[in-house]
Order: structure tokens, then sequence, then C-alpha cells
């Protein structure tokens, strides 16, 4: 008897090729048998009028916290989500000496928006090495989860917090390089940085990863390279706008070194500035001349992210806003009601110098979500402009007006300034383009600010009933078997005789995601924001049921990824 068959589905295998009628077997974890199943199963679902899918694959999350407290991932896992990739953008949990768990915590809740509240009392903090921290993990996941060693963590522990803005001598970085090598024996999937500008620490200090030399990150690539499995990571200031010629070396030079594929988050798409697009995409390019891949990972929905002026968000890192949203809140309040600062902010984000982060300036786009003063009363889901042409004042001051009522507290949505239809038809360019990934939730971080871990419905939906940008087959390939290829998953990706039985069963009539709700349910009671998922009737992970009809079952059949066990090696040069 088999422990589980699923019958009758449109089998869509994760390969692009179109979809076929089969049955599914499944014993121990495996898909055993794909076409007619004679046998029977102590379980078996009728898939009749459904799609039966690989799971997804999401190569970039932070779920390096919540696992602890959440180990079924949610939201990802009611999505179809059955593998996350974590430790991103140089941020990890380990390797951590006791001395420095606040430090730690505190950069974690700045850079990546988990709050405080949640890291010191969701997280029991007993280990030190990256090992000690895979085995807190292991055996108890509803997903499959891989982590990369990040960057910070590894010179936090060798040069501390006195030597914290200094290039590493060659005693630290040989001592850096030995503990790399440690945690990537321990099973760590490979190594990840951030030299980011946006990336600062707990203390508003530029993270240390900013200022390691191309010494330093070259010696990191050499130690991945030295280890079967493995991958590369990096955020760098050109992410968020456009790569200099000196980025694209390094990135270029990293993968070359390693000989392992680089991917970096995230790629955005606006059809107002094809020549950005493509200057990102230039990185790839170099990469292959130089004997290496670099992959942009870019979403194919749009991710809205609420704005506030009272907690960190995007709008504290417009260039020279930080002195005045950097100010305790009530002195903040003074400077933002004086006329000659609100000229100056204005100026500064819509100058050129404010970079990518002057599409944050239209402020007549802004939707006011929550808002918490009478004097606020009934503008909620309305945009700035239509208050401000009501109220006979610039949209900046009615903005401005508005939120000081609220103490600061009001939750702002800017409207996408990107979802024309010609950039939605430059997305698919890029999403074609083999130095692209679809993918890039950040689930797990910026949790009560955006919830992007609910884009596998979401794109599925779009792909099946509205735009139909392209075919269901090509979406499910690019968020399974791809991402699968490009972190050596050799096993996962597709339905296949042979492979793990990660799987994902929904209707192809309704599925779709809900919208993002706020719900307060971390540790502390700590607020954050999730959605709910349509049409999604099983999720399976390693043959068990981790979803049924959109709840989650609460089965942890999930596997701990170590680099070398479960993946296998991508080398750039074969082939090259």
């Amino acid at each position: 008897m088999l422990d589980y068959v699923i019958r009758n589905g449109l089998v869509v295998d994760g390969t692009g090729a179109p979809g076929f009628r089969a049955d599914i077997g499944i014993r121990d974890g495996v898909i055993v048998t794909v076409g007619t199943v004679e046998e029977v199963g102590s379980v078996e679902l009728d898939a009749d009028g459904l799609v039966v899918a690989p799971g997804i694959i999401d190569p970039h999350t932070h779920y390096d916290a919540q696992l602890f407290w959440d180990p079924t991932a949610s939201p990802s896992n009611v999505h179809g989500v059955t593998t996350v990739i974590a430790g991103n953008c140089g941020f990890t949990l380990a390797p951590i000496k006791p001395e420095d768990h606040d430090y730690i915590r505190r950069m974690m809740a700045k850079v990546e928006g988990m709050p405080l509240v949640a890291l010191e009392d969701g997280i029991t903090w007993d280990w030190t090495s990256f090992g000690d921290y895979l085995d807190r993990l292991d055996g108890n996941l509803g997903v499959n989860a891989g982590f990369l060693v990040g960057h910070c963590a590894v010179r936090r522990w060798v040069m501390g917090p006195e030597r914290a803005d200094q290039v590493a001598t060659d005693e630290e970085l040989a001592a850096m390089t030995t503990l790399l090598a440690e945690s990537i024996e321990a099973g760590g999937l490979g190594f990840s940085s951030s030299q980011s500008r946006t990336h600062s620490d707990g203390d508003g200090n530029p993270i240390t990863s900013r200022f390691a030399d191309r010494r330093e990150m070259l010696a990191f690539c050499e130690v991945v390279r030295d280890h079967p499995g493995t991958t590369l990571e990096y955020i760098t200031n050109g992410c968020l706008d456009t790569f200099s010629d000196e980025e694209i070396d390094l990135m270029a030079s990293m993968s070359a070194t390693a000989r392992r594929p680089l991917n970096w988050n995230l790629l955005t798409v606006d059809s107002r500035t094809p020549d950005k697009t493509d200057r990102q995409l230039e990185a790839s390019r170099a990469a292959e001349r130089a004997g290496g891949k670099i992959v942009a990972l870019t979403m194919p929905t749009l991710v809205p992210m609420n704005m506030s002026f009272r907690n960190h968000c995007a709008l504290f890192l417009i260039p020279g806003w930080g002195d005045v949203m950097g100010l305790p809140v009530d002195q903040r309040i003074e400077k933002l009601r004086d006329p000659a600062v609100r000229a100056e902010l204005d100026a500064l984000a819509r100058s050129e110098g404010a970079g990518v982060f002057r599409r944050l300036a239209k402020w007549s786009n802004y939707i006011v979500g929550d808002t918490f003063s009478p004097t606020n009363e009934g503008l909620s889901w309305r945009d700035v402009g239509s208050i401000a042409a009501e109220q006979g004042k610039e949209p900046f001051d009615a903005l401005l007006d508005l939120v000081i009522a609220d103490d600061l507290k009001t939750v702002l949505w800017p409207k996408a300034s990107d979802g024309d239809a010609a950039s939605w038809e430059a997305r698919v360019s890029v999403w074609e383009d083999p130095g692209a990934l679809v993918g890039g939730s950040d689930a797990g971080a910026h949790l009560d600010r955006m919830c992007g871990s609910n884009y596998p419905t979401s794109f599925l939906g779009d792909c099946l009933r509205n735009r139909q940008l392209v075919p269901m087959e090509k979406a499910i390939h690019w968020m399974t078997q791809a991402p699968a290829d490009l972190f050596g998953l050799h096993d996962r990706g597709r339905v296949a005789e042979g492979l793990r039985a990660d799987l994902f069963v929904f209707d192809p009539e309704t599925i779709a995601s809900e919208p993002a709700t706020l719900v307060e349910d971390l540790p502390g009671g700590s607020p954050r924001l999730i959605a709910d998922s349509i049409g999604v009737t099983r999720v399976l992970v390693n043959g068990v049921e981790t979803v049924v009809d959109g709840k989650p079952t609460g089965n942890l059949p999930g596997t701990l990824l170590r680099s070398g066990r479960d993946t296998v090696t991508v080398d750039t040069t074969v082939g090259a």
C-alpha cells in the first residue's frame, strides 16, 4: 500500500512542459509513480479538475527567527511554498557569542523589521555556532529550509564591536574564513553579504560588512568554492538603483572566484526607465563573460509596502532626511511642523540625489490607511491628493498635517507607480531572461510593513484569469524547477519519479490570494501582515499534508537542508 495517492489531476511537472493527466503515488516521502497508479493509498485525493504542481521554492526569505515560534513559515505555507532559502543579505542569527545577543537582535529589528519583543520573547538564544543554530531547527520544520551564512555575524564574531568599521587584518581574515568554512561544513548553503548604504545596525551605524574590502569578499568566495553544494547572495548599493562599474566587476569576480551562482535582490521593472533594467542585467552578462553566473531576483507581483513617519521604513532612507527622521518622535514632530524644514525635505525627496527614492515623493498618490486622531476621522482609504485639494493645501503639507495629528502613527500606502501595461510587458521580458529569476518575497522580514509571501497564488491567478501574460506552465517552472536548479536542490522542484514529494495542488478556476490584513499574533503581541490563500486544496511536504483546503494541518515534515547532502554543486564553469 502506498502512503498517499493523488488521482486524476492535471500534472504540471515544473519543467515548463504542457500539463498532462496522471495519478501520483507516494511512499516514504518520495514520488514513486507518475502515471496510472494501481495500488491503493492510505490517503487518497481525487484531483479531478485540479492542478498538481511541484511545491514552490522561495529563493529569498528571512525566516531565520520566525521558524522558532512558527515552524510552518506562515503565511508562505498556505500559498504553496514548500521550500524557503533564508540567511540572506548577510544577516543571520549565527554564529553568535552570548554577549552579542542584544546587538544582533537590535540589528535584525532595524534592517529586517523584525519586532524586537518577538526576537526577545520568541527565541531561547541557546546556541553559539552555526551548526548549533541549524540543530535547534532540525526536526521541527513544516517546510524545507536552507540557510546561508551571514557576513555580519561572521565579522562580529571575529572583529567584535571595536573593529567593526575597519578593514580586516590578515589574521582576522584567516579567522573569518575558517569560521565560514566551519559554518558551511555544518550545513550552511553558502555565503551572503550586504554592502548597501541603506543597511545600518540598531545603533544607527553602518553594518560591519560595509567595511569589507575586495580582498575580504573574494576570500569568502574561495571558501565557498571549496565546499560542494554552495551558493552566493549579495546586496550592494546598486541593487536599489543602478550598478556602478565597480559593483558589476566585484559581483562578477565573486561568482567567478567561487565558481558558483550569485543572486541579488531585487530587480524592479518600470517601463519609464528601460535603461536601468538593461544596466542591472548587465551584471549577469559580465559574470557570464568572466566564467560566473549572476541572477537577479524579481517579483512577478506588485508588493505594496506601507509607510509611516513614526517607524523605520523607506521614507527614513531618503538621502538628507536622516537628521529629521532620526530624532525622537516629539522632536521629529516639531521639525515637521516647520515650513522651512518641510520645504527642504520635499526638495531633497524630489532631487536627482534621491535616486530610486524619488518615487516616494509622489505625495498625492499616498493612500491613507489606519488613522488614530478624531481630526483624521473619515480620511482612511482616501488619497492625499484629494484630501489636499479639499483642504486647499499642497499635498506634502496636507500629508504632514495629517500624520502629525496622529502623532506620526498614520499608516500610509503609496500607490504603485509602475503598474501600467507597458511595465507589465517589460516584466515578461525580464522573467524570460536567463539572468533573472522569479521570486524574492522577503517573507519573515518587514512584518508589519509588507506581505510578499503570497506571490505564488497571486501570480498564478494573474496568469490564469487576469493579465494572462504567460502560460501557467511557464509560471510554475519559474517558481519551482528554476530556483531548484539555481541552488542545486537536485531532488525537488519537479514532479517526477524518485524526487521528493513536495506538491502543490490547486484549483485553476479560483487560485488567488486574499488581501493582506494586520494581525497581532507574534510573540509579545507584535503585529504583522498576512494574507490567506484562495483555491489551495493541498500542500504536501515530503509526502505529508501541511495544508488542507487552505488551512495548515500543524504537521512538521520539513527537512533542514544542508549543503552537500541536500544540494549538489552548480559549477558556473562547467560547460562554459
